[in-house]
């Protein structure tokens, strides 16, 4: 299956290691429950195929921990969400290779997700999506066929068949779409692509779901791009790259739609050896420090943030193998990371002054964890 092997072929992680801070001493993180509303909901998404995960499950939080999971049955592979505007659709994709799908739930009571349909994501192994900030597109990402696909939205919150479906080429190997957004002003639609490593940036016209190529921006051979962040003022994005431990730095002039590589920043500490593969890029609300996990050392490195200038200044073991994904709560107090390999979600308090992660403060066991969302 080659969405597993996709999941399986940098091989086994080493474990965890100590915190480290670059440039400062790690000041003292907050240890309360504030902001952490008891009770609210979180989904989680994991492997199902070849794997020991759940697919979907929901759980909630009494303080920052996480109780135990409820599965809802009948959701496979579960690797991205996005919501509708409106919150009360709930998106998902469903990871099969050849044959992926993306799914639609209703979650008006929150807690109780209901299936609304599954559609084809017309490629294999879709492993990131997002709703069009149209509300009337989810955009995704088929990483087994290198392809970006746009399904409508329907009345009631349903997908219907696929409008579009745009296929990359890379120059060697096989592309791998990973991650498809649109910028902050909803006029062009990027998609990054680890295996061509490019970001493509493509308009869409809202009328027919049609997508057409606008710019190519190509990074060096064997960057492996993977997602990117937007700057909080939307003049810059963040790519985070996989295959080579760093983040690109590029300008976006939304006028013209057009990214262009500045600089790049380590997402590791100098002299960094062995297995080094970052996996999600997040920022703060205040634009003020981007975070990202690394995958081999085990880590959550901080940044410090300011336009085009892009400063790696902590790393903090994830207590977990091999972390995929993070996310901070919508309070920001916590870091939650889904680390696959070890099957663990845990949860990191978050300094509000400094930005930074303190150490490990809990953990859920999640088979095959990838994601975690909050509702």
């Amino acid at each position: 299956m080659t969405g597993l092997s996709r999941r399986t072929f940098l091989g086994a992680a080493a474990g965890a290691g100590a915190a480290t801070v670059l440039g400062a001493p790690l000041a003292g993180a907050v240890t309360t429950s504030k902001g952490c509303i008891a009770g609210a909901t979180v989904y989680i998404g994991s492997y199902t195929s070849g794997a020991d995960g759940h697919g979907l499950d929901v759980t909630s939080r009494t303080g920052p921990a996480l109780n135990p999971v409820r599965t809802v049955p009948g959701i496979t592979d579960t690797s991205w969400f996005d919501r509708g505007a409106d919150g009360k659709t709930l998106y998902v994709t469903n990871e099969g290779d050849p044959d992926g799908y993306v799914s639609a739930l209703n979650i008006a009571d929150a807690a109780n997700p209901k299936l609304l349909n599954r559609v084809s994501s017309k490629g294999g192994a879709p492993t990131h999506l997002s709703v069009h900030s149209s509300q009337k597109y989810v955009l995704a990402a088929n990483y087994g066929s290198g392809s970006v696909v746009v399904l409508p939205i329907l009345a009631g919150g349903k997908l219907g068949a696929a409008t579009d479906v745009v296929t990359h080429h890379a120059d060697s190997g096989d592309a791998h779409a990973h991650q498809v957004v649109n910028d902050p002003t909803g006029r062009w639609v990027l998609a990054v692509d680890l295996g061509a490593d490019s970001v493509y940036v493509y308009s869409l016209d809202v009328a027919t779901g049609k997508l057409s190529q606008h710019q190519q921006l190509k990074l060096p051979a064997g960057a492996g791009p993977r997602h990117l962040a937007f700057a909080r003022d939307g003049k810059f994005a963040y790519i985070l790259q996989e295959l080579r431990p760093e983040v690109t730095v590029a300008s976006w002039d939304a006028a013209t739609g057009t990214l262009k590589a500045l600089s790049v920043v380590p997402a590791v500490p100098d002299g960094s050896t062995g297995e080094l593969y970052p996996g999600e890029i997040t920022l703060s609300k205040d634009g003020k420090f981007a975070y990202a996990t690394v995958r081999g050392p085990n880590t959550l490195a901080t940044f410090a943030v300011a336009g085009p200038s892009l400063k790696l200044v902590s790393t903090v073991a994830t207590g977990g193998n091999w972390p995929r994904h993070v996310a901070l709560d919508p309070s920001e107090s916590w870091f939650y990371v889904s680390n696959q390999r070890s099957g663990t979600v845990t949860w990191l308090p978050r300094d509000p002054a400094t930005g930074l992660p303190g150490a490990v403060a809990g953990s859920l066991p999640v088979g095959s964890v990838n994601s975690v969302h909050f509702a």
